[in-house]
């Protein structure tokens, strides 16, 4: 397969026929083409790296293409093997480049940084990911679609909140025993116990500290009722999603498990079928 030099191109290329159709042009005939057997790219930043190894596994494409223009970059290629690094918005990359025709695999950095050569950088990340990308034994991250990627979010949203009340409720218990007041474990006795011991242990704890830990309350009481939008809002997503609610017959498998597992992989079940 040939590939050539590099050619102006348009912004925000989603299509071999959106870029045609806006006069765009990734590679000119005119330059010298070589034969290119898997590509890879570092996409850690706004600019992003590539190589291209040939079929004795030299580099014959080495240049940076703005994040932007990557579609456009290999509109007019043929159909290549290309490995994406795993990572910050990789899966929106992927989906240009799959639309063109590649063939395209998301190579998580745990993978690729075996085959990296030297210190680090982004063109030798690029080239560890090429070399990684064409190995059967390496696992590589499932391409999400947008709504995959809206359950992921949710899921994280809901863990952030969850350390972050967990952080309030470990602060109170804290500043209670500093002045000698301990609690039961569990957050359910704590939540009852604290309203009566701010009215009656003013023997040791301050007005100032009073307030504090009323207004840590507070951000928990928030906190909670966050975290309960976001997993209400999870568990009706997943009772309408058929890989959830294939996942929920599987015995202690609930809502927010199976969920997890299908925004993390794809479709866990189809992963399973096919293993």
């Amino acid at each position: 397969m040939g590939w050539t030099g590099r050619a102006p191109t348009p912004n925000g290329c989603q299509s071999r026929e959106v870029l045609r159709a806006r006069g765009g042009h990734a590679m000119s005939s005119k330059a010298d083409t070589a034969i290119v057997r898997a590509i890879g790219i570092d996409t850690g930043k706004n600019t992003l790296h590539v190589i291209g190894l040939d079929e004795k596994g030299a580099i014959v494409l080495r240049e940076k293409v703005s994040r932007t223009r990557i579609a456009a970059r290999f509109v007019n290629g043929p159909p290549c093997l290309i490995g994406i690094e795993a990572g910050m918005a990789s899966h929106h990359v992927a989906r240009e480049l799959v639309a063109l025709g590649h063939e395209v695999k998301q190579v998580p950095p745990a993978y690729s940084r075996p085959f990296r050569q030297g210190h680090q950088n982004d063109f030798r990340d690029a080239h560890a990911v090429a070399e990684a990308v064409e190995r059967p034994s390496t696992q590589c991250v499932p391409i999400k679609t947008d709504e995959r990627l809206d359950l992921q979010a949710l899921h994280r949203v809901r863990s952030r909140l969850i350390g972050n009340r967990t952080a309030v409720i470990n602060q109170i218990r804290g500043f209670l025993l500093e002045h000698g007041i301990p609690v039961r474990q569990g957050h359910h006795f704590l939540r009852q116990q604290l309203p009566q011991l701010l009215a009656t242990r003013t023997d040791v704890l301050s007005p100032r500290m009073i307030r504090i830990i009323g207004d840590l309350m507070a951000d928990w009481k928030y906190l909670d009722e966050r975290s309960e939008r976001v997993t209400d809002e999870i568990e009706a997503l997943a009772r309408v999603d058929e890989g959830c609610q294939q996942l929920i017959t599987v015995p202690g498998v609930g809502p927010i498990i199976s969920s997890a597992m299908v925004a993390a992989i794809g479709n866990p079940v189809a992963v399973a079928g096919t293993a």
